[in-house]
């Protein structure tokens, strides 16, 4: 049986141009609404990021892991020129993903 499997890498804002994370999941909306809801102490809880403003998708966790690590170490203008690329206007992407 071959199971299909989804893995995401994403950015949430504070606001535009705000403080940013990034980070990997399997289950998009389930690790979003975490963030949303401040369910785990950590970063996003302590900076309030919770706008979902840019995500990719891949079909090999390994692959998902290696872009998060790649784009954590970008500079800050490459992170906001990803996001703009995609998602000009800053749109909380959240309820598109729900």
């Amino acid at each position: 049986m071959n199971k299909e499997h989804r893995y995401f890498v994403y950015m949430l804002a504070s606001q535009r141009n705000g403080t940013l994370y990034v980070g990997v999941t399997g289950n998009l909306a389930k690790r979003i609404a975490e963030h949303r809801d401040d369910i785990r102490e950590g970063f996003s809880k302590k900076y309030g990021v919770h706008m979902l403003v840019w995500f990719e998708e891949y079909g090999d966790v390994q692959d998902a892991i290696l872009r998060e690590k790649r784009i954590k170490k970008w500079n800050r203008s490459w992170k906001l020129e990803l996001i703009e690329r995609g998602n000009p206007d800053w749109e909380d992407l959240f309820p598109r993903i729900i």
